[in-house]
């Protein structure tokens, strides 16, 4: 049998056959090495979905940032902002740890779920009355503000079913889940559009965004079934829990941490401002996290491999942590390059002359996605050594930093204060700060490496 006969009879799957497009070289690199076929064929879905997400969520969030204007746009901001403070709480930061227990402890899938699940679903429960606690004591007034809280805080609820998320990713499966969020998006953004026609209230909007919620979760909860999973053999078991929150705990007050030095400049520039500074510097924020959905996508595909190259060979680990750092530093300075350059023709073209305020803190934000962009990649390579203290130390002092610069930059600057301010917050949180420890020094080395070697490009791990 020839080797192309070969090729092809090993190509049986229907998931397989696109490997008959590809040169007979490139067939045979990928016949050898399923575990590659497996994250591209991930990667590719996590791609489709945030394509998606990106051109039809840019294109119906633009046409309501321009229907709502920048005061009511930035009201329904702020009240996002505000539940996200509290949003990691409803996660538990199990994210990573479940994904990483479930690839190493396949067997007990169903306890670490069911597990996860409850936590998460308590943890949603609190956040949500947390949320509505605090926007009585910050905006005790602002009634519009608070029924937005109110309903936009109950989704995190609905956040319990990331559960089945993890299950997928730590099979390298995320098309299922890509399947159910896309179709729901789709809905959605159509039903957006007919709110718009019909001159809706910006409460319409926010109960849309709450039924988007629920009706995701429940499709993800249907694919879990469909594609073989048993809800019912789920099992919650205290021993797991408290091993679950053992681990994760430090990345609860980190996530929250982290939500803080995220969105704390849009609550304090509705505090220190008002709402349209929010609504214009939001415009901003959207232009310049359009793009994460590829660092996201790659780092969810690449993950399981790279835990597993954990425990094959220090070498082969630490080099494939480079080559991401690598990646992700040479896509986030594209990006950010292109951005300085066409900031005022994005932000116009997109958002029209209302917006025009938001060029500059585009610029600036731009620059921030590059150390974003490797701190997701730093924060896995945190979860797999197990550094989590040392991870909220990095994060609450980025946290601190970022409202201290915020009370004396945004007086100063006002909506540019508050980028510059995000900037140094993601800088030290998501890079500097890794060089102060012995333990977390060499990922300071290897994200220096990316950075100032144009990603990598000029690196040796990276070639």
């Amino acid at each position: 049998m020839s080797s192309e006969k070969k090729l092809k009879s090993g190509i049986s799957a229907k998931s397989n056959r696109w490997l008959l497009f590809l040169p007979i070289q490139m067939r045979n690199s990928f016949q050898n090495r399923p575990n590659l076929h497996k994250v591209l064929i991930n990667t590719f879905w996590l791609f489709a979905d945030r394509i998606l997400r990106m051109g039809m969520g840019l294109l119906v969030g633009v046409w309501v940032a321009r229907y709502l204007g920048p005061e009511q746009f930035g009201t329904m901001n702020y009240a996002t902002a505000f539940v996200g403070l509290f949003s990691a709480i409803g996660s538990l930061g199990l994210n990573g740890i479940v994904v990483r227990d479930l690839v190493r402890e396949p067997e007990n899938a169903n306890t670490i779920l069911g597990t996860a699940f409850l936590l998460q679903l308590f943890g949603g429960l609190l956040a949500f009355i947390l949320g509505i606690i605090a926007v009585t004591f910050v905006r005790p007034d602002d009634e519009i503000a608070q029924q937005m809280i109110a309903v936009l805080g109950f989704v995190t609820v609905f956040k319990a079913s990331e559960t089945i998320r993890y299950w997928f990713e730590a099979k390298i499966q995320s098309k299922y889940i890509v399947w159910i969020e896309n179709g729901t998006f789709l809905i959605f953004a159509a039903i957006k559009v007919i709110l718009i026609l019909n001159v809706a209230t910006l409460m319409d909007f926010v109960w849309i965004n709450f039924a988007e919620g629920l009706v995701t979760a429940i499709g993800i909860f249907s694919i879990y079934v469909w594609s073989g999973g048993h809800l019912t053999a789920w099992r919650g078991h205290y021993s797991q829990a408290k091993k679950l929150l053992k681990d994760s705990w430090p990345l609860i007050l980190s996530g929250i941490a982290v939500m803080v030095y995220m969105r704390i400049d849009q609550i304090m520039l509705g505090q220190m401002l008002d709402d349209k500074a929010v609504g214009v510097y939001s415009a901003a924020v959207r232009i310049s996290e359009v793009w994460y959905f590829i660092p996201l996508a790659i780092i969810s595909s690449v993950y399981p491999s790279i835990i597993e190259a954990k425990s094959v060979n220090e070498a082969l680990y630490l080099d494939r942590l480079q080559r991401l750092f690598n990646f992700m530093a040479l896509i986030s300075i594209i990006v950010a390059i292109f951005l300085t350059l066409f900031a005022n023709i994005v932000v116009e073209t997109l958002y029209g002359n209302e917006y025009k305020e938001a060029n500059n803190v585009l610029v600036l934000l731009a620059w921030a996605g590059l150390f974003t962009s490797v701190g997701c990649a730093s924060a896995k390579w945190v979860v797999i050594e197990g550094y989590f203290l040392n991870a909220l130390i990095r994060v609450v002092a980025a946290a601190i930093i970022n409202i201290i610069a915020n009370l004396f930059l945004i007086p100063a600057y006002g909506i540019q204060g508050a980028a510059i301010s995000t900037l140094l917050a993601y800088a030290t949180a998501n890079w500097l700060s890794l060089s102060i420890s012995p333990k977390t020094r060499i990922c300071f080395i290897m994200q220096t490496k990316a950075i100032f070697s144009l990603g990598g490009l000029l690196c040796r791990q990276g070639t």
